[in-house]
């Protein structure tokens, strides 16, 4: 009786219940129908509990810093110097498109809102230089996979406090897994067009003077990462904080550096950033009500004691836990997955050695790669409605970027060095 609420909600996700209620009408029923001796009240403290929650206050500061920076004129800015890098390369735009995702990971922090964003900037551009639409699509979608692995990331901060691990030196190891899937999707891109003819956009390099202009022009987006990381690192504030000080940050440079962001903007800036927040709170609300019943019924307790039976060799736990979430990913939009699952494997991973920074890049890269892969990736979606391209064509066209991201989540599995190094050095 205590897994049918769990099996409940796969049942919504088949009918395609939207995730957060499909979890909490689940969390509701067990309450509801198999809680005996729990009172219905708790249902309700547990939806909204994590609203009460100071660590989670950065994920709407976020949120809100990207939206104004977005409103500001930073995201040309950052196109143009992404296309005095590569726009001598083959398949220029989709090279774009890869970097500019990579740039934009220190202002959006979510995979979602970069996805859209790019979709309706240069998806239309791609196809009209001769891309096909579901290959637009397809490199979108991949490409904003990187967004919330470069610092900051909402999925990091919700790992960070859920595992009570350092959001700092969770956002400091995410910079070389955002680089390597830079790298390997630039690759696969450059392989595709060679193969379809896709050109470059300029005949030559771009000369260093365009170079350096475009570089200054970016600098006040380019900079919020720095800024964040080196207030975190010293003490200056704290990841909340931080997305407060974000927040003044990119008004300041939407204000008094690019002089494009108005008072009249401010109100379409806040009701944007308040439906992206709360749809990201919808989730993270029911998935606490879902999390309370399987903490309830010692669900978690059970897999992790079976995982435990099954190895305690490292690398074959981390083999079963990736093929796991792989799983979980292509059914479970990412930031619900992320709050069900932390709880159950963090204490297997420290029981076994693996460090807890370590595994919080593994999952959220893992799950966020679910974002592109069918039945339920949000990302998927998102880019395919917005460029009208079939699921089947996507899919099509996804599958070398996969390939490329799956690749890169071998790497950082298994050579735990690439997370580590950097906060190792920045935090002692």
């Amino acid at each position: 009786m205590a897994f049918i609420p769990l099996l409940l909600m796969f049942v919504f996700f088949a009918i395609r219940v939207p995730v957060g209620f499909a979890m909490g009408i689940s969390a509701l029923v067990y309450f509801m129908v198999f809680a005996d001796g729990l009172p219905t009240d708790i249902f309700v403290q547990r939806l909204i509990a994590p609203t009460d929650s100071f660590p989670l206050l950065a994920v709407p500061f976020f949120i809100l810093a990207g939206v104004i920076m977005n409103h500001a004129g930073i995201t040309r800015r950052l196109m143009a110097f992404a296309d005095a890098l590569v726009g001598h390369w083959m398949g220029a735009l989709g090279q774009v498109n890869v970097v500019l995702a990579t740039l934009m990971g220190g202002m959006s922090a979510s995979a979602n809102a970069d996805a859209a964003m790019q979709a309706k900037m240069l998806g239309p551009e791609m196809v009209r230089r001769g891309y096909t639409p579901a290959f637009a699509a397809a490199i979108t979608a991949s490409a904003s996979v990187i967004t919330p692995i470069i610092p900051p990331g909402i999925g990091l901060i919700v790992y960070g406090f859920l595992a009570d691990v350092s959001v700092g030196r969770l956002f400091v190891g995410g910079i070389v897994p955002g680089i390597l899937l830079c790298a390997s999707l630039m690759l696969a891109v450059n392989l595709v067009a060679r193969k379809r003819g896709y050109k470059p956009e300029r005949p030559h390099r771009a000369p260093l003077a365009e170079v350096g202009r475009t570089f200054v022009e970016a600098l006040g987006a380019l900079s919020i990462a720095a800024f964040i990381l080196i207030g975190l690192r010293y003490g200056i504030f704290t990841p909340t904080e931080a997305g407060a000080m974000a927040v003044l940050y990119a008004l300041a440079i939407g204000f008094f550096w690019h002089r494009e962001l108005t008072v009249g903007k401010l109100p379409e800036i806040m009701l944007e950033a308040a439906l992206s927040t709360a749809v990201i709170m919808i989730i993270i609300c029911c998935a606490s009500a879902f999390a309370y019943y399987m903490t309830w019924e010692r669900i978690p307790r059970t897999i992790a004691g079976w995982l435990v039976t099954v190895t305690r060799e490292p690398w074959l736990l981390l083999l079963i836990i990736n093929v796991g979430l792989i799983i979980v990913g292509m059914l479970i939009e990412g930031t619900a997955a992320l709050i069900l699952l932390t709880p159950i494997f963090v204490p297997v991973i420290t029981s076994v050695g693996i460090d807890p920074v370590h595994f919080g890049l593994v999952i959220v890269v893992n799950l966020t790669i679910g974002g592109v892969t069918p039945p339920v990736g949000t990302l998927m979606y998102t880019t395919a409605a917005i460029m009208k391209v079939p699921l089947d064509k996507f899919t099509i066209e996804a599958l070398p970027f996969m390939a490329a991201m799956f690749a890169v989540l071998f790497l950082i599995t298994y050579v735990p060095w690439l997370v580590l190094f950097l906060p190792n050095w920045a935090f002692g």
